[in-house]
């Protein structure tokens, strides 16, 4: 065996060259072209089945079942935005959202999902809350997806730019909650008033007549329910006693301060209704930290139901908005316009009532 000559540096020993495999970032989408492959059968007859296209010869079912199965067993997921550019359905209904921030929306946005998600759409979701020139780019966004539809979540008047880009789209519009906005597409609103007087009705039921109000600062100055209650007021009992009046801000801390400012008043009331479930648990919490006892001493009703509304001690009495079935409505009423572009488009208005639920915060006056 040869050595090396003395004083001589070893050789290390040759080492393979290392092969550097790139690893995939994503996966590579399925293509009509890959269920064409597997499936047997040309490209055109696996667009034609997946599209659900009409045909002068009929295809055969089981052709029809190969290319489905492909499709399931490959995973194919059809790009909405390729249907969109071919002018086919995407299946999209885009949402304009007034404000994220609003624990009300978050209820509509989740049934909104959910009832989109049984007619087979999926929800794209824009907001405006903010500065008042952000709504002509949300358009664009919801153009450039190739939305089928679009839903206005809230009212909308602040937004000029938004609403003349939605008159002039060839998308179909349907608008929720427009509170004192001028109809200008199908639209949806539920009944504020009838609502509010629901709830004072209850209350003069048991046998109460000096009933304050505590009224959230809502959008755009709507003032629909204040309305009802001072109508209510000067109907039944000859008008809104000093101080039982109190508007605030449409949050917790707003329905608390009101209401320490409402039982500090020569007479306080033995009831209060709140334009807003907020409004009505600041209110509960308020109560308990002035040692005022509900409902023995004083009756509480809110506006919405919102969540927490039944899970507050005492359990809110509340005036139930109906979500899902306004939500609902709009869902069917947007798909069945994007499926009939001859369908009628103009301005219309469904009303929905609102149930009153009797819970544990409103009992008969204690004399």
């Amino acid at each position: 065996m040869p050595t090396s000559a003395p004083g001589a540096r070893a050789e290390p020993p040759s080492v393979p060259p290392v092969v550097v495999t790139p690893v995939p970032t994503g996966r590579v989408p399925v293509t009509m072209r890959d269920i064409a492959a597997a499936s047997g059968v040309s490209q055109s007859t696996v667009s034609r089945v997946l599209n659900n296209a009409p045909t002068r010869v009929p295809i055969a079912r089981d052709t029809r079942e190969r290319v489905i199965q492909a499709a399931r067993h490959l995973g194919y997921r059809p790009n909405p935005l390729a249907r969109g550019l071919r002018g086919a359905p995407t299946n999209l209904i885009g949402a304009v959202v007034r404000d994220f921030s609003d624990l009300f929306y978050a209820g509509v946005i989740e049934t909104l999902i959910v009832e989109s998600m049984a007619h087979g759409y999926n929800v794209v979701l824009g907001h405006v809350h903010g500065r008042l020139d952000e709504g002509t780019p949300l358009t664009t966004v919801l153009e450039t997806r190739h939305t089928d539809a679009v839903v206005l979540l809230g009212d909308m008047q602040a937004y000029p730019e938004l609403l003349a880009d939605l008159r002039r789209s060839t998308v179909p519009v349907v608008a929720l909650w427009q509170g004192l906005s001028p109809l200008e597409f199908p639209t949806a609103n539920p009944d504020d008033r009838a609502g509010v007087l629901a709830g004072l009705e209850h209350l003069a039921s048991l046998g109460h007549r000096r009933i304050g109000y505590l009224s959230a600062e809502l959008p755009n100055g709507y003032r629909i329910r204040e309305d009802a209650y001072v109508h209510f007021m000067r109907t039944h009992f000859g008008g809104v006693p000093d101080g039982y009046l109190q508007r605030c801000e449409g949050t917790l801390d707003g329905g608390e301060s009101a209401l320490t400012s409402i039982m500090s008043v020569a007479d306080p009331p033995t009831a209060v209704a709140a334009s807003t479930d907020l409004v009505g648990v600041g209110a509960l919490h308020a109560a308990h930290r002035l040692g005022v006892t509900v409902p023995a001493r004083l009756s509480v009703v809110g506006f919405d139901d919102i969540l927490i509304a039944a899970h507050t001690v005492p359990a809110l009495t509340t005036v139930r908005m109906p979500i899902t079935e306004i939500v609902g409505h709009a869902v069917s009423q947007a798909v069945s316009l994007a499926r009939d572009p001859s369908e009628a488009r103009g301005p219309s208005l469904a009303t929905f009532p609102l149930p009153l639920i009797v819970r544990d915060s409103t009992a008969p006056p204690d004399r």
